[in-house]
């Protein structure tokens, strides 16, 4: 994988009016070196023969000691947003844990859009997010496996945000 295509990447698609570096690309930085990275899960999206156009990754995270996987961030290069790059690389991500047997994945984000992919508030599962003022933003997909109750813990680079 190319790591400054996909830096370009999450850097154009979170960039802010504010001209600094978005958050997201010191979090990729600090993920590629923390034990919860899971190279089976990060994954690109590439016009064909051409640049990467978008990415997605999943880190292992538990809910109280039991494996679960932490997704994000998923980024899309602007120029290619509204085309369907960020569904893809949903369902790649999505398909390549459920072929591995993961049981649930979580993630931070619009209960709208993510909603679309079977992921509902995590509270509704029982599962308690990181900070309690994500709400319904927190959300999980069980993959396999009954649901579980617990406190959800992401990859610690999350932590330091």
């Amino acid at each position: 994988m190319d790591v400054d295509a996909v830096r370009e990447v999450v850097a154009a698609a979170f960039a802010g009016d504010d001209g600094r570096e978005p958050i997201e690309v010191g979090l990729l930085a600090r993920l590629r070196d923390d034990p919860g990275w899971l190279p089976a899960y990060s994954l690109v999206a590439a016009e064909p023969d051409g640049p990467v156009v978008g990415y997605v990754v999943a880190t292992r995270g538990d809910v109280d000691g039991r494996a679960a996987l932490g997704l994000g961030p998923i980024a899309v290069h602007p120029k290619w947003q509204g085309r369907g790059v960020g569904s893809a690389l949903m369902y790649a991500v999505l398909g390549a844990a459920e072929g591995r047997d993961e049981e649930l994945v979580a993630l931070l984000g619009a209960p709208a859009f993510y909603g679309r992919f079977g992921f509902r508030p995590a509270s509704d599962l029982g599962i308690v997010s990181p900070d309690p003022a994500w709400g319904a933003s927190f959300q999980v997909r069980l993959l396999a496996g009954p649901a579980r109750r617990g406190f959800f813990r992401y990859a610690a680079p999350f932590a330091e945000l």
